[in-house]
């Protein structure tokens, strides 16, 4: 009952938010009918009224934060490392994908399905990283994984309930690479490590480290997105600790 009454609390204080954020479009309601008597005096014909009252105070876009940084920042590494092949698993498919198919082929493996023709440059196998399909027994010179492995075993995708599958996942990322390969990944972090079910986990930075070494890999280039949004090149692991919620973006190379 208690679960009940927190549920619908949270659910009303959304609508109550959305309300408030329509009301406060009302102060531009002037500016919306002086423009629009201005359209129709150069002869401009309205067939119907669709006011949009927010998009008078936005700025042109978002040019900060974990996805915006870490795709373009991975796609410009792997475009100068020009691997002779590459594998994505489970990044955003209109950012990161879409940036590095805009100039090389990429192949991508996620759980959730994606039309296979959807791009000439994009070539799509659906199949859970964590138990890598049959198919998928090719070696590849550079491996991603973006905003993705910190969302594997909570079963928010559909996918099989795990408490390890972070770590397997990861496990199959280095299975793919092939000698001197490179592994690009990244994911939440913070000194305070936790599990927020089932949206994500938020890892300790310094963890992957210990999973890179055990599969026989070396960290080559830590970067880091802070919690304001900002982007910190080449930075020392530790300075993610003091994150409660940062992006860490690890380059990882495989021993040869």
């Amino acid at each position: 009952m208690k679960n009940n009454k927190i549920s619908r609390s949270i659910i009303s204080l959304v609508y109550l938010f959305r309300i408030l954020r329509k009301i406060n479009s009302l102060k531009h309601i002037g500016k919306y009918i002086k423009d629009f008597w201005r359209f129709r005096s150069l002869g401009g014909q309205v067939d119907l009224l669709n006011p949009i009252l927010n998009d008078y105070e936005d700025t042109s876009g978002v040019a900060s934060g974990h996805y915006f940084h870490q795709d373009l920042l991975v796609a410009r590494l792997i475009c100068e490392a020009s691997p002779e092949n590459h594998i994505d698993i489970g990044s955003r498919i209109d950012g990161f994908v879409a940036h590095v198919a805009s100039f090389r082929e990429i192949n991508v493996l996620d759980i959730r399905p994606l039309n296979s023709d959807v791009h000439m440059n994009i070539k799509f196998v659906q199949g859970d990283a964590t138990c890598l399909p049959s198919k998928m027994n090719s070696k590849y010179d550079s491996v991603s994984c973006l905003h993705s492995l910190e969302h594997f075993g909570l079963g928010r995708y559909s996918d099989t309930v795990d408490p390890a599958g972070h770590k397997k996942g990861f496990d199959s990322l280095c299975s793919l690479l092939s000698s001197e390969g490179l592994l690009y990944v990244s994911f939440p972090v913070s000194g305070d490590a936790r599990v927020e079910f089932n949206a994500h986990r938020v890892l300790d930075p310094l963890q992957p480290i210990d999973w890179a070494k055990a599969n026989g890999l070396e960290l080559i280039r830590f970067d880091m997105v802070d919690d304001t949004g900002g982007l910190h090149l080449g930075v020392e692991v530790e300075a993610a600790i003091a994150q409660k919620y940062g992006c860490g973006i690890y380059t990882f190379k495989l021993s040869s």
